[in-house]
């Protein structure tokens, strides 16, 4: 999980990472002004089964595209990329077009992204 940009808003990744922590699930949480780079690197050396990105400041058409390019160039095809924060419908439409796997707007509820990566996981990494 990762903060990319400048975003300094933490408080609802942090809320996720607890919530999927007691989910059971293992949690990396990378901090605040990631970039695309820190991200991918953190995934490969962790052997992650998902990147989730949280994105608050309006560079989602700049950062989910750059993080997908820099996994197909590393050959990382079986991990599911998430996000989340504020995002228009026709961004989430492109972004998924793309290949970002889920995309969840303000008010989702936390066990609605829980349950989404866990039927990933369990379909697509065992």
């Amino acid at each position: 999980m990762a903060k990319p940009g400048l975003d300094g808003h933490d408080r609802g990744i942090k809320v996720l990472a607890a919530a999927y922590r007691d989910a059971g699930m293992e949690v990396i949480y990378l901090g605040l002004r990631q970039t695309p780079e820190m991200i991918v690197s953190a995934a490969l050396q962790e052997d992650a089964d998902v990147i989730a990105l949280s994105s608050l400041n309006n560079v989602h058409m700049t950062i989910f595209p750059r993080v997908l390019d820099l996994m197909n160039e590393k050959g990382i095809h079986d991990v599911l990329l998430v996000g989340g924060g504020i995002i228009p419908q026709k961004d989430m439409d492109e972004l998924k077009s793309l290949g970002v796997g889920g995309l969840f707007g303000p008010g989702t509820p936390v066990q609605e992204t829980v349950d989404f990566i866990t039927q990933w996981v369990q379909t697509n990494r065992r």
